[in-house]
Parts: structure tokens; C-alpha cells; sequence
């Protein structure tokens, strides 16, 4: 594994042992930072950030990155990278759903990668869509398994693509007139 683009372009990435943990493949990450063309200093969220490789691309290409995860296995591989990198982050240890309830930040993007076939992705979609913690032209991107066919409130889902065995779902805030 590897940074794809920016600033730690090609530097590659401590990974997870085993079969256990799935981090987001390169082609999936490229594709994802073709589509969203950050701006410099925008906000990002990477919840369930296992490896902490979505965060750090985001990083990388200029943003500000919060790194969240409840795993301490995941939090001891990330910050690894982080070390690896010269990055000055820590991951917070908390779960997406009661992070998302309780912080008063706004992001440009948040970016959801839960376990597959955990709840924890679409429970923390549900808070985004009645909390406002997307910034204006913000977006939410759910990296899930299988389409995804549920509504959520406050959100309008707005793209959908597959790679390999990963969708990724992109949510806007609900146009309210």
C-alpha cells in the first residue's frame, strides 16, 4: 500500500497482517481524490480509518485531516504511518456515531469506511443527515460492500461507483427550500 498523489507521493505504507482488516485499494483511493479535486486546507474527516491511507491522501493533497478509529489495533498502525511520514496527527479513539453526535466541526468531506456489514456506517450517515456537520457544498462518502438502496434523512445520495469489491455511495446535504 501506498500514497497515491501530493506531497507523499509513492511513499508506501505500513499495512495490517492478515486477512482481518481491508484497507481502501490504491485504484479505489485514486479514484476517490479524482472525484472530490480538494482544495488546499479543506476539512476531512476519515472515520473508521484503520491503516489511516484515505486520511493521509488527504493530507497529502493539502487538507486537514481528523483520523478517528475505536480499534487500538488500527490507531497503532496509522500512527505508525503518521511516524513514517512526519505527519503531526493522533487518532482519536472514539466511535464514529458518538463523534459525529457530539463534535461541533464542519468538514468539507467525511469519508466512511466501516466494517463491512457493520451498522456503524449507516447509523453514522443517519447523524450526519440531522446534524449539521457537513460544510457548505460538503459530502459525506460511505465505502460499503454492496449498493446502497436506504434513504437518509437530510442527505441526498448523489453518485455511486464500484471498485472491485467497493462501492462508493457520495452524499450532499438535503436541498431545503
Amino acid at each position: 500500500m501506498r500514497v497515491i498523489g501530493g506531497q507523499y507521493r509513492s511513499r508506501k505504507l505500513a499495512e495490517f497482517g492478515g486477512q482481518a482488516i481491508r484497507p481502501t485499494a490504491d485504484r479505489t483511493r485514486e479514484s476517490l481524490f479524482n472525484i472530490l479535486r480538494l482544495a488546499p486546507g479543506a476539512r476531512f474527516l476519515d472515520a473508521f480509518c484503520g491503516s489511516g491511507a484515505v486520511g493521509i491522501e488527504a493530507v497529502s493533497r493539502g487538507a486537514e485531516c481528523v483520523f478517528l478509529d475505536v480499534s487500538p489495533e488500527s490507531a497503532k498502525v496509522a500512527e505508525k504511518n503518521f511516524a513514517l511520514l512526519g505527519i503531526p496527527a493522533k487518532v482519536l479513539r472514539a466511535r464514529a456515531e458518538d463523534y459525529l453526535a457530539h463534535t461541533e466541526e464542519k468538514f468539507d468531506v467525511i469519508f466512511l469506511d466501516p466494517p463491512y456489514r457493520s451498522a456503524s456506517g449507516g447509523a453514522a450517515l443517519e447523524i450526519i443527515g440531522k446534524r449539521d456537520v457537513l460544510k457548505e457544498n460538503g459530502v459525506a462518502v460511505f465505502e460499503h460492500e454492496e449498493p446502497f438502496t436506504g434513504e437518509i434523512a437530510g442527505l441526498q445520495k448523489k453518485d455511486e461507483r464500484k471498485y472491485g469489491r467497493a462501492y462508493l455511495t457520495f452524499f450532499r446535504k438535503e436541498n431545503r427550500i
